[in-house]
């Protein structure tokens, strides 16, 4: 009777826990996407981007056409014109991977750009998912977007329009 009574009480704790627990999904891209100063924000970003790979692209250029140059009038020069010019192309090409590092290295200019533009976007919709859980009771809100374990939610269980509107654009 004793062991009944304990099983009983497990069964009756476990469905309590259960039941006590929400969750929603959000797919963030989806919110993203429908967030217009995100869109322009990675406008911004790609025409950045593009202008500091070009100039890159440029620089790695006059080094090639150094370095062309060189072959082609080495036989002409002594050894200490040769070693020269060998030490100006060696700091052009320095330069063209130094500037690449500056615009697009892991602490670059690009990777700040990046913060600075987007961190603002980011932290909005993170207190907008935390104002929805909030407000329905949710434990837990699973992005679907970056979720490669989930292959089937139910759409009721989708929170990304509540999110969307709790951000002023409304779906």
């Amino acid at each position: 009777m004793k062991k009944i009574f304990l099983a009983l009480f497990m069964v009756l704790m476990a469905a309590g826990v259960v039941s006590a627990q929400k969750f929603a999904l959000v797919d963030m891209e989806y919110i993203l996407k429908n967030v217009p100063s995100y869109e322009m924000a990675n406008e911004q970003l790609n025409q950045i981007s593009q202008r500091w790979e070009k100039e890159v692209n440029e620089l790695a250029k006059e080094a090639e056409t150094m370095y062309k140059n060189y072959q082609g009038d080495m036989v002409f020069l002594t050894d200490e014109q040769k070693k020269k010019r060998e030490e100006e192309i060696v700091a052009k090409e320095k330069e063209v991977t130094d500037l690449r590092y500056k615009y697009f290295g892991p602490e670059g200019e690009l990777y700040k750009k990046r913060q600075s533009l987007m961190k603002p976007i980011q932290e909005d919709v993170y207190n907008a998912v935390k104002a929805v859980a909030e407000e329905k009771g949710y434990q837990t809100i699973f992005d679907r977007a970056s979720s490669q374990s989930i292959v089937f939610a139910s759409p009721r269980i989708d929170v990304s329009n509540e999110v969307l509107a709790k951000l002023g654009y409304s779906k």
